[in-house]
């Protein structure tokens, strides 16, 4: 089989590895100018899990994820998607890795001049073949499967309320049918019944798709939730890698303070279904 130019068509599939982890970053350095934000940092993303990271302000937790999408060069060090190092990946190879991914950014990084549907619908119009027609009959679909109803396709994202963004930016994530989704505070600025229904939204779309979900958070509640672990940034690099309970009973300062103090114990306490 052929593809349009004659050459041999290779699927997505058979261009990205499906066998290793779906990230691997390895001596990781990023600076701006003489101010270093990550040294050596190495983490690894299993294929399938939910992985939560934290840290604190200035940890170059959106550094990290910017530099695996391949927004940023990092200045040392190698990341490695589905097996292709980023820098090192033809033309080709890079076209199937972005396909292989969705993000949804902070308050939803929607088109102010199209409508849901047309937000939905765009990454489909740019990597796929198909019409107008089908691509809006798919974000439909998308549209229903985030829990917007039917007529949110026609609005225009200064019509929407916060928690509507998120998931209209959440139904263009998800428009190519990635394996890998990447989520920046997908529940800042929810009320708590807002984020709670988002979490469980993101639990079962992983779930239900067999997603990997790399997730910046700094929520308690989304951590005890729906990782299945989180990695921490701290003093430059990933300190620990591990589920929530095991972080528990680590000494590093800042990961007690931030999980044995009282936001954290709270979150704890109402996962166990006790009063903090």
């Amino acid at each position: 089989m052929t593809d349009a130019r004659g050459e041999a068509a290779i699927s997505d599939e058979d261009l990205l590895d499906q066998s290793g982890p779906a990230i691997e970053v390895r001596g990781l350095r990023s600076a701006f100018g003489d101010h270093v934000i990550h040294e050596n940092l190495d983490l690894t993303v299993k294929r399938g899990e939910v992985l939560g990271v934290v840290g604190g302000s200035g940890t170059g937790k959106s550094v990290l994820l910017n530099t695996i999408i391949g927004l940023r060069n990092p200045d040392e060090g190698q990341v490695t998607v589905f097996g292709q190092q980023l820098w090192r990946a033809s033309r080709r190879r890079w076209s199937a890795l972005e396909r292989s991914w969705g993000v949804l950014f902070q308050g939803g990084a929607l088109f102010s001049n199209l409508t849901v549907r047309e937000n939905v619908a765009a990454p489909m119009m740019e990597h796929t073949k198909l019409s107008r027609k089908e691509a809006n009959e798919l974000a439909d679909l998308k549209i229903a499967m985030v829990g917007l109803r039917p007529d949110a396709g026609s609005l225009k994202p200064a019509e929407l309320s916060g928690g509507m963004k998120k998931r209209a930016g959440l139904a263009r994530a998800l428009s190519l049918d990635p394996e890998l989704l990447f989520l920046d505070e997908p529940t800042s600025g929810l009320d708590p019944i807002g984020a709670a229904a988002f979490d469980e939204l993101i639990r079962d779309l992983a779930d239900s798709l067999d997603l990997t979900v790399f997730m910046i958070t700094h929520d308690l509640d989304s951590l005890y939730e729906i990782t299945d672990r989180v990695a921490v940034l701290a003093d430059k690099h990933v300190v620990a890698t591990a589920p929530v309970r095991e972080l528990e009973r680590s000494d590093h300062p800042w990961i007690r303070e931030y999980f044995l103090g009282p936001r954290g114990r709270a979150a704890r306490d109402a996962r166990d279904g006790t009063k903090a």
